[in-house]
């Protein structure tokens, strides 16, 4: 590695990162990526899990952005119909916030300027014969139901990290870059790997900091350049409980204080609500959810729903801190969600290129504006393949966007000792893919160990081989959400087992 030069250098192993290594590695370019700890670790594992335009971003005025995400939920719906599908959200009006003929307009504008074709349109509902009126107070008459789509987030990450890796990438989790140097042509980047402390010292023509939350720390600490813009950290949390209802739409509330918050159905037998706002300080690592966020959600909910949501109630909860870009916002609700490049470097000395902010619904198009950005060194046939990822399925994903019963019934009838639930699951996560962990078995005995949920130990050693597991928390938390299922004896019984399995493989 020390005599090959990469085209690309990338710090960074979130949404961002493995969607800039994607695309790059699918137009020629030799690609590496760095991330200190696991796939999609940070921000990109702790989102409210949606591909959306995001809708209340109209009210300040963010029309380019809002636009750009909804023309990005049926291409990415196309792209990973096992991980992305279409979700229905209920707008209840709520007297005394914002009026029905705002939310009308609102909604209009959304279903026109992102060229909707699959999704279906908004329409109004009386709450009062409607199944998603049930759940809520009696005080609810009508309500407003919109389209965007839910996305498993960590999945996202990984796959795109996969794609990237099938390209041509060299994909290096659990390593961190620990220093850079600029020379004549080139960046020397010095990466160190945790666990063994082993280092490597790569030559990149280019490089780039998609470092999320870390994104002005590796500017500051390891590429020594002064930051060309601010990063607001933002904590955004979220609680899970049992299903609070049992249709599949999800609930979208209005709050006083002018934020919303989603009330989402989650692994069948939950309720994801969420999310806050709160400007964040200190390490990104060690962001948490706090009593007084949790409160928050739990009291939001109870605005709406007849049954009061309980701090007793909720089973986990997660947070995330969101590198927005710094635009002097006052409150961190109305800050940009925007994406913001900034390149260092003119003519032939190697460029540097930033990412600030940014949204996951978007993390396809910020990778196309990156790799433009730096389209004066790249090759002319890497300039010409721009735009491809638009039409090419991430891993499992070859299959028709409404094509997901129809692949989980075929899962299913070829290996009917699997049961609906594990079929279903297995077709969510891994699309088409599934038929590769379960080549060959005729019964559950043929997969091995059971570590409880249907996880198999030949699914476990098809994450470690080709997903990048280590632990049972990257399992457990980021490739499934198993974890709300395993008990903690399960969860440390997984552990030992894929510890072993490393040491018998170094």
């Amino acid at each position: 590695m020390q005599e090959k030069v990469f085209d690309l250098a990338i710090i960074g192993g979130g949404v961002n990162g493995c969607g800039i290594a994607r695309d790059a590695a699918g137009r020629g370019l030799s690609t590496i990526l760095f991330e200190q700890n696991d796939l999609a670790s940070a921000t990109s594992s702790a989102s409210t899990k949606l591909i959306h335009g995001g809708l209340r971003y109209l009210e300040y005025y963010e029309f380019r952005l809002v636009r750009e995400a909804l023309m990005e939920r049926e291409v990415l719906w196309k792209l990973a119909p096992h991980i992305i599908r279409p979700l229905r959200f209920v707008l209840p009006h709520h007297a005394g916030l914002r009026p029905a003929w705002m939310l009308r307009l609102g909604l209009f504008l959304y279903d026109h300027i992102g060229g909707r074709k699959l999704l279906p349109a908004t329409r109004r509902l009386d709450l009062r014969h409607d199944p998603a009126g049930r759940p809520l107070k009696g005080g609810y008459a009508t309500a407003f139901e919109y389209s965007d789509c839910w996305v498993e987030d960590a999945r996202l990450v990984v796959l795109n990290a996969r794609d990237a890796a099938e390209r041509g990438a060299a994909i290096h989790p659990r390593t961190r870059v620990i220093g850079t140097e600029r020379r004549t042509d080139h960046w020397l980047v010095t990466a160190e790997r945790r666990g063994d402390g082993a280092r490597m010292t790569v030559k990149a023509r280019m490089l780039v900091n998609a470092a999320g939350p870390w994104v002005a720390d590796v500017l500051a600490g390891i590429v020594r350049e002064k930051a060309p813009a601010g990063v607001r950290l933002v904590q955004g949390s979220h609680i899970v409980l049992p299903k609070l209802f049992d249709h599949d739409r999800c609930y979208i509330f209005q709050n006083s204080d002018g934020r919303i918050v989603f009330a989402i159905p989650y692994e069948h037998d939950f309720t994801l609500i969420g999310t806050t706002d709160r400007d964040y300080r200190g390490d990104p690592a060690a962001v948490r959810a706090s009593e007084e966020e949790i409160g928050y959600l739990c009291a939001a909910a109870s605005e709406y729903f007849a049954k009061p949501v309980r701090r007793e109630d909720v089973v986990w909860t997660y947070s995330g801190v969101r590198p927005l870009y710094d635009d002097g916002a006052s409150k961190a609700q109305e800050a940009t969600r925007d994406y913001v490049l900034k390149r260092e470097g003119e003519g032939n000395e190697p460029f540097l290129l930033s990412v600030f902010g940014g949204k996951i619904t978007t993390y396809r198009r910020l990778a196309e504006a990156v790799l433009d950005k730096l389209a004066p060194q790249l090759p002319e046939a890497a300039r010409a393949k721009a735009g491809w990822t638009a039409g090419a399925p991430l891993p499992g994903g070859d299959f028709p966007h409404d094509g997901y019963d129809a692949l989980t019934r075929r899962i299913a009838g070829e290996h009917p000792y699997l049961g609906g639930g594990i079929a279903a699951r297995l077709a969510r996560a891994y699309g088409t893919r599934a038929f590769a962990i379960l080549e060959g078995a005729r019964a559950m005995a043929d997969l091995g160990r059971q570590f409880g949920a249907g996880l198999s130990e030949r699914e476990v050693d098809y994450l470690m081989r080709e997903e990048w597991a280590m632990t049972a928390e990257d399992v457990l938390w980021r490739r499934s959400k198993l974890g709300l299922r395993l008990t903690r004896e399960e969860a440390a019984a997984l552990d030992d087992f894929m510890a072993a399995r490393l040491r018998q493989a170094a």
